[in-house]
């Protein structure tokens, strides 16, 4: 019997965390401590751009490892931009596989077009093997 489909939106995370590009990386630092949260969604300037993610792994690899100030360093230095997405109907094997061959850890989740979501590769796995496994 074939595995049941589990898309990303069964997955996926609907609460969204965004900061503006031009905030500083402290202030996406203290906003992740406050949110509980690894990583934030950068806003679009206008409808034809792109969204980002900074992640903290950005902030840690592009601020901090270069001894640059959190302070005086913006969040569009240092973010993903465009930040990979993914179908919110997309089976989450093939989201597995996308994200794994890039060597990601997050992807923002699309449904026409609009944004709807984020999922990890955490989220994924672990959504996955919970509702394919055999329950005893």
């Amino acid at each position: 019997m074939p595995d049941p489909v589990v898309k990303v939106a069964d997955v996926m995370q609907t609460s969204l965390h965004t900061v503006d590009g031009l905030a500083s990386v402290q202030d996406a630092i203290g906003e992740m401590s406050r949110l509980g949260v690894g990583s934030l969604v950068i806003e679009r300037r206008h409808p034809g751009d792109e969204y980002g993610v900074v992640t903290v792994r950005d902030i840690a690899s592009r601020v901090v490892a270069l001894s640059k100030s959190v302070a005086r360093t913006s969040v569009y230095e240092v973010m993903t931009k465009p930040a990979l997405s993914v179908a919110a109907e997309m089976n989450v094997k093939y989201a597995i596989r996308l994200l794994a061959r890039y060597g990601i850890s997050r992807a923002l989740v699309t449904r026409d077009g609009e944004l709807v979501g984020l999922v990890t590769l955490r989220d994924l796995v672990v959504g996955y093997a919970g509702r394919t496994e055999p329950r005893d």
